[in-house]
């Protein structure tokens, strides 16, 4: 939280500083909005902030964040130049120091039919990063099979862990482990989140043997890293478009191993869309893990094989 505080105006920091010890330790969002009142996510729970801390469900109560504030805001996460967070801005977010996010809406300036940045920012979402190493210790067992490591699609609904789990399954197989011995993992992080980048350095623990294309687009990163970095793995965040299902097919076959996500909530909830289905039905991926917050974040809700059975730790070591 040190990072995300230090960039706030002092208003909005000692709000933050102010709340709960037990929420703080589970903030997940920040949610201001110009002329609206202080919004935070933790948990489970959303809510408003009072002005001296304290949580409350009515909108009326809460801290109203100002245009003043939303100037100060812009002025410290640009350093007082939005021009050199101009890439940034074209994406509609911006990576600070220690991996954490902060999207932004207001009006957007077009050039021939092109988002070219943003401009009278007015709203900001502050995501907080938060790196929980281990959380892929009950997953790796069901994606080796004979030492192989096996294509795997991770399936989540939104603000599930789905990140968070392919962060920990790219650092637990770039160092080695009990499952397996240490592998070349090639990252590919069009929205800076996976490794959480700052001027291409990973600011979060992905490994000694890994290596990442920020900002990339997914389909041309992972060829890129295909020809220039032999990876053993790829590592991609939410696959979708056209292009990703090529892509992920040319690694396929090109002897890399694929680790991806998708939004869903259920395998054939995914299926049903385009190209995951294609994949799906000609058999991409040997294993589907599918999170939920059933018991919190990161709820380990399923896990199947390549013809949809459930498998169990004992029935992953004996499958192909």
């Amino acid at each position: 939280m040190k990072e995300i505080v230090a960039l706030l105006p002092a208003s909005v920091r000692s709000i933050v500083a102010a709340l709960p010890s037990t929420v703080a330790e589970q903030l997940e969002e920040i949610r201001l909005r110009q002329n609206q009142p202080m919004e935070i996510r933790y948990g489970h729970q959303t809510s408003y902030v009072t002005a001296s801390g304290h949580l409350t469900s009515i909108a009326s109560n809460g801290w109203i964040f100002t245009a003043e504030q939303a100037l100060k805001l812009v002025n410290q996460i640009s350093q007082h130049s939005l021009y050199a967070l101009e890439e940034e801005l074209r994406r509609g977010y911006i990576t600070v120091v220690g991996g954490h996010r902060i999207g932004i809406a207001g009006k957007v300036v077009l050039d021939r039919g092109e988002v070219k940045g943003i401009r009278d920012v007015t709203s900001f979402n502050i995501r907080i990063a938060r790196e929980k190493k281990g959380v892929a210790h009950a997953v790796m067992p069901y994606l080796f099979a004979g030492g192989k490591l096996l294509n795997t699609l991770v399936i989540s609904p939104p603000q599930c862990g789905k990140t968070t789990l392919l962060r920990d399954m790219a650092r637990t197989i770039s160092y080695g482990s009990e499952w397996a011995s240490s592998r070349k993992v090639g990252i590919v992080d069009e929205r800076s989140e996976l490794a959480g980048c700052l001027q291409g350095v990973p600011q979060r623990d992905v490994g000694p043997r890994t290596d990442v294309l920020d900002a990339c687009p997914k389909a041309v990163g992972m060829m890129m890293l295909i020809r220039s970095m032999s990876p053993d793995v790829l590592i991609v965040d939410e696959i979708g478009r056209p292009e990703d299902g090529d892509a992920v097919w040319e690694a396929i076959h090109a002897g890399v191993a694929v680790i991806c996500s998708a939004h869903g909530a259920e395998v054939s909830e995914v299926a049903q869309r385009p190209m995951l289905g294609k994949l799906i039905r000609h058999g991409a991926f040997a294993r589907y893990i599918v999170l939920s917050r059933a018991n919190g974040v990161g709820t380990i809700q399923a896990v199947y094989d390549q013809s949809l059975q459930p498998l169990t730790k004992e029935r992953a070591t004996c499958s192909s």
